[in-house]
């Protein structure tokens, strides 16, 4: 079973940057995608950024595009999520998710396994 850890979050002042990490465990060659989304209170979980575990190839959600960047480090086999010029509406709870199924892609409910998540908080 594929174990995630995410680290990182905390309260940070708009127009400043975080970075998350999500360490990946168990049997990693089984993993098609990993998948960043996020969840703010009394909303539903939103797509961030995904990206291929093979192919390294992402795809960003347009509200974070530019401002947001996915890194893997093989080694560790850890993703980071580097957050730059956040804003208020940043603000939620993060969560990392593996997907092993090769159409694991954009949506939650393709992914398999999900990290217990990171509370990321924006302030003005």
């Amino acid at each position: 079973q594929v174990h995630l850890v995410e680290s990182g979050g905390g309260l940070v002042q708009a127009g400043g940057s975080l970075q998350l990490s999500c360490a990946v465990s168990g049997p990693t060659f089984s993993i098609a995608a990993i998948g960043w989304f996020r969840q703010a209170p009394g909303k539903d979980r939103e797509f961030v950024v995904a990206v291929r575990w093979t192919s390294s190839s992402t795809y960003y959600a347009d509200s974070v595009k530019g401002r947001f960047a996915i890194s893997r480090d093989n080694a560790k086999n850890t993703v980071y999520l580097q957050m730059n010029s956040l804003k208020d509406e940043d603000t939620a709870v993060y969560l990392c998710a593996a997907g092993t199924a090769p159409w694991a892609w954009l949506s939650a409910t393709q992914y398999d396994y999900w990290g217990q998540g990171t509370q990321v908080t924006v302030f003005s």
